[in-house]
């Protein structure tokens, strides 16, 4: 269904009472776009109808106020980490009991957000949020997001002992990164962005999209002016056998909630000790 304007018009449904999967985690991540307060409230009706248990915000306005407050109102724990004058991560989740876990990373810490979620019937997960930076002004011109690249990526190896958990591991957010496979191919990329990429299955993270997907081509982002697709938002997971679905959900961006389309991914989680 279409608008006079060209866009697409959110089917949304009545968001109600939220009903978890037994023995599944369903975490969306979107990169909402430093959204005024009047679209943060919708993205916010548009999340709570979705079927997600956990979601993942990325490039918050800073301070977060409308957001979180929206979120709250449909039954979301929210958790963040201030950041002055800088974009947010949120995690927030609307099953078990959610505990935040002080994880920062040496740069930029509040784009890393992490929360241990104890749940109801099963083993507690960990929920991380990331948001690296995007390659900046050209006077600081990837200043910001290899440090922080590289501040994320010394945290992944000790990652399982700080959450200390006993069910799986979901790593979600904006990473501003592709892999090196990815369709097209942009020569923008240095090998340091992809290493960033790969630190995350070094350390024992597999890439939950490509896990369900070994050969789909999709975008989370195109560019304003070129048009060409860049898969920059990620979901990883240890074990990555954990996840059992995980894809785009591009209505989000066709129907002008973001420039970027949300992700979604369902965690399996038996009962007992992973």
């Amino acid at each position: 269904m279409s608008s006079s304007d060209g866009r697409h018009q959110l089917s949304l449904l009545q968001p109600g009472t939220h009903h978890a999967e037994p023995g599944r985690v369903r975490v969306l991540t979107l990169n909402v776009q430093h959204a005024s307060p009047v679209r943060s409230r919708r993205q916010a009706e548009w999340l709570a109808a979705q079927d997600a248990d956990v979601v993942v915000l990325t490039e918050v306005t800073p301070g977060g106020h409308s957001i979180i407050q929206a979120l709250g109102e449909h039954g979301f724990t929210v958790h963040a980490v201030d950041g002055g004058s800088d974009y947010l991560t949120i995690v927030a989740s609307r099953i078990g009991k959610q505990e935040p876990v002080p994880i920062r990373p040496g740069h930029l810490p509040h784009r890393c957000t992490a929360v241990r979620l104890y749940l109801d019937e099963g083993p507690s997960i960990g929920v991380v949020g990331l948001y690296a930076p995007s390659r900046g002004p050209q006077e600081r011109r990837n200043v910001d997001k290899r440090a922080f690249q590289d501040a994320a990526a010394e945290l992944l190896p000790t990652l399982a002992d700080d959450l200390a958990v006993t069910g799986p591991i979901v790593i979600a957010g904006d990473l501003n990164v592709v892999e090196r496979s990815h369709q097209p191919h942009h020569a923008v990329f240095g090998k340091w962005e992809y290493d960033f990429y790969d630190a995350f299955a070094a350390a024992g993270y597999g890439d939950a999209f490509r896990h369900c997907h070994p050969d789909v081509v999709d975008h989370s982002w195109y560019g304003r002016r070129s048009g060409e697709g860049y898969r920059f938002d990620h979901t990883f997971c240890s074990p990555v056998g954990a996840a059992v679905a995980c894809s785009y959900v591009h209505e989000a961006r066709t129907s002008g909630l973001s420039d970027h389309a949300a992700m979604t991914a369902t965690i399996a989680v038996p009962a007992g000790t992973l």
